[in-house]
């Protein structure tokens, strides 16, 4: 018998079985233990890495570091795609046009700003002339401490110059920046990026216009579904890579993506996002990562408080070597849309001269675009009664020219960000949904909740010291609900006593026998509840976390918002080394006197509470020659061409098989 197999003894004490069954031996105890998952060589990394060494070895990559990397921002308004091995990315309106059979709804510009009060309108907290009164007084008293004059009637001269303005007509022969409209419906059924813009009139043509994304979220409120969401992003990209960049379809195998997504994000928004990229288009690997990081990366930082200021949202959090603080995320709910928005509405009260402008078309947006980004400002010695000029180009027209004069419209709209009482946010929820009910996941994680019974991943620390004062009240008037639903009632004359139910007095009326006689007892509170203490059926008490945290921290100024993202960790001094190192990115904060605005204001807040060494505030300049609008996306290229990227990847394959639990194992902020 050879060496190793085990010599066992034939049973012979029995001569005649009584069944075919074969009883197994018993098993060897050496052989009982198992060694699996029990070290790092068992695990779907080791196997698959050592799969790539014993296949054949890859193709050397041709060309820089980087160029089979693609590196995807995906914002509001636009779309900011490219190689990592690129200077600068190619950035497209992120938007698209379908052609649509039946009828389309016209096109109409959500209006997020407050109106002047009207006689029947129901009262708010902070009307329109409230607010108003606050920015002017606001700008008159920082004119009269820099010692600036201020014009008294430049309001009237401004109405009485632009209402005789006239338009000078430029023909297309003398205007370098002719835009060349689509007037006749194209043959083609989708359109993306500039070419949306181009065509004179969507509805008409039979074209639905959409943005996928909307601040840090899929933009719910404009599809009907959520499958037509993933359709358009999938369009859009793949359209963008094959006419700017000349990567095809086919050759996406071939290359990975780095995603750069939001500070606050929900988990559908990245699971969606991958799901479209490594299985619906097909790429070779994906890495994921927060803006903020990205930002510090191209700035050459490792701890800064990043503040980027968007066309719809402004994402607010503090990166420490090399790490986004959770506690510190903010995201609020206005942008720079909303200046463009305030502005439209600051000039139309100095009789504006272009009277046809809608704020849903196109090309009438952009030229509120070109006027914030020629007259905004937020220095205060660049108030005065200025003359400006603008261009028209609409479809079917040659281009206009306006004369324009304005005052303090050029800065009072820019104070919308540090003054956003003048919003109307609940109109921010109109049609919004969630993509993926929070109460079903794919995979099984930590919901450990806050101090103060929230769950960390849907808000931070940062959000719940915005809001304590609205939390505290709510919970006082919980309080207030329950000492009152709980209070004895005191009896009204005429109400009938409480029955007796004594074993003494023997039998009830009704036939009721004692309790000292052979029957089941039945307590009092059974046969005669007491009305003393039972609350009516009708009122409830609010549950405590009725209080939409993340919404309500959303409508904080810029300024107070910075100040308590730094303070989210209640550390000073960490506190002391975020003030002090602020880094604005985005294109809104590009507007003259940004960085001096927020240095002054967060100055005050600061000082009110803190010694003497927190008070260094400094916002942080963008490295020279570098594009505030582009300096996330330059910041994840960086990333793509180091060496230890290579230990973030997610393939399609490990996709497959773990999800989101394959995505959170290589994100470090997951």
């Amino acid at each position: 018998m050879p060496r190793g197999i085990p010599n066992v003894k034939r049973d012979e004490t029995v001569g005649m079985k009584h069944s075919l069954f074969n009883v197994p031996l018993p098993l060897n105890p050496k052989h009982q233990g198992s060694s699996y998952l029990r070290s790092e060589t068992q695990t779907l990394w080791a196997r698959n890495a050592m799969q790539q060494r014993l296949a054949a070895p890859p193709p050397r990559e041709e060309g820089r570091k980087g160029s089979k990397v693609i590196v995807i921002d995906p914002g509001s308004r636009s779309l900011r795609i490219g190689r990592a091995s690129d200077i600068n990315p190619v950035s497209v309106p992120n938007c698209i046009a379908r052609r649509t059979e039946g009828p389309i709804t016209a096109p109409r510009y959500l209006e997020t700003l407050k109106r002047p009060t009207l006689p029947n309108d129901p009262p708010v907290e902070w009307p329109y002339e409230v607010v108003m009164d606050i920015l002017y007084s606001i700008l008159r008293n920082r004119m009269e401490f820099y010692k600036l004059r201020v014009t008294p009637d430049a309001g009237s001269k401004a109405s009485a110059f632009n209402a005789q303005s006239q338009p000078e007509i430029i023909p297309d022969d003398n205007d370098p920046f002719h835009i060349d409209f689509i007037m006749d419906p194209p043959g083609k059924d989708t359109l993306v990026g500039e070419d949306v813009l181009r065509l004179a009139d969507p509805q008409k043509m039979g074209y639905t216009v959409r943005n996928p994304i909307q601040g840090n979220r899929f933009n719910t409120r404009d599809y009907p579904n959520k499958q037509m969401i993933f359709d358009d992003l999938d369009t859009i990209i793949s359209t963008t890579l094959s006419e700017k960049l000349g990567i095809e379809r086919r050759d996406f195998k071939n290359y990975s993506v780095i995603l750069i997504i939001p500070n606050f994000y929900e988990r559908s928004y990245l699971h969606e996002f991958a799901h479209l990229l490594m299985v619906t288009m097909g790429f070779k690997q994906m890495c994921a990562q927060q803006d903020a990081l990205a930002a510090t990366y191209g700035a050459g930082l490792s701890t800064a408080c990043v503040v980027n200021i968007g066309a719809t949202s402004v994402s607010i959090a503090c990166v420490e070597d090399g790490m986004v603080v959770p506690e510190t995320r903010l995201h609020l709910g206005f942008g720079g849309d909303s200046v463009t928005e305030f502005l439209h509405h600051l000039l139309e009260k100095v009789d504006f001269p272009y009277k046809d402008l809608d704020l849903s078309r196109s090309y009438d947006w952009r030229v509120m675009e070109e006027l914030k980004i020629k007259l905004c400002t937020l220095h205060e010695h660049n108030v005065a009664l200025n003359l400006f000029d603008f261009i028209v180009r609409a479809p079917g027209k040659p281009a206009e020219k306006y004369g324009l004069r304005a005052y303090d419209e050029i800065i009072i709209s820019s104070m919308v960000l540090f003054e956003p009482r003048i919003l109307e946010h609940e109109r921010r929820k109109i049609g919004v949904r969630p993509i993926q009910h929070p109460d079903v996941v794919d995979d099984v994680y930590d919901t450990r909740e806050n101090l103060e019974g929230y769950n960390p991943e849907l808000v931070s620390n940062a959000m719940i010291i915005s809001t304590k004062h609205i939390i505290d009240k709510h919970k006082q008037k919980i309080v207030a609900q329950t000492a009152q639903l709980q209070a004895p009632v005191q009896p009204t004359e005429g109400s009938a006593p409480p029955a007796a139910t004594s074993a003494e007095n023997g039998p009830a009326e009704d036939g009721t026998p004692a309790a000292g006689m052979d029957v089941d007892a039945v307590p009092d509170d059974a046969i005669n509840p007491p009305a003393l203490t039972t609350p009516p059926p009708t009122e409830t008490v609010e549950p405590v976390h009725q209080v939409d945290v993340p919404f309500e921290a959303s409508q904080l100024p810029l300024d107070v918002a910075i100040y308590n993202c730094c303070r989210g960790v209640e550390n000073e001094p960490r506190l002391k080394k975020w003030v002090s190192s602020v880094l604005l990115v985005g294109g809104t904060s590009q507007i003259p006197g940004m960085s001096y605005q927020i240095e002054s204001r967060l100055q005050s807040i600061v000082n009110n509470g803190h010694t003497e060494a927190t008070r260094s505030i400094t916002v942080l300049p963008v490295p020279k020659d570098v594009d505030p609008h582009v300096l996330v996306w330059k910041g994840a290229s960086v990333l793509g061409k180091m060496d230890g990227v290579a230990d973030l990847w997610l393939t399609a394959a490990d996709w497959d098989t773990l999800g989101m639990r394959g995505l959170r194992e290589r994100c470090f902020f997951l």
